[in-house]
């Protein structure tokens, strides 16, 4: 298991960051997801492991102006 913010979410072997927002169904812009202690930013989601235990933080994309 995973924590996801709050929610507790199914890992698997393998899993991304991409996978992960598929399986929890997100459909917000994320610009940076924080795994345990380390910043992962979207053009490495594909490639980047969810390791079993971790806690995820989603940091949606904020604009202002």
């Amino acid at each position: 298991m995973i924590r996801v913010d709050d929610q507790e979410v199914q890992w698997f072997e393998g899993m991304t960051v991409t996978d992960l927002l598929k399986q929890i169904g997100y459909e917000g812009s994320c610009a940076v997801v924080r795994i345990n202690e380390t910043h992962v930013s979207r053009p490495t989601f594909d490639q980047t492991l969810v390791p079993d235990g971790a806690q995820v933080y989603l940091i949606p994309m904020i604009a202002g102006g």
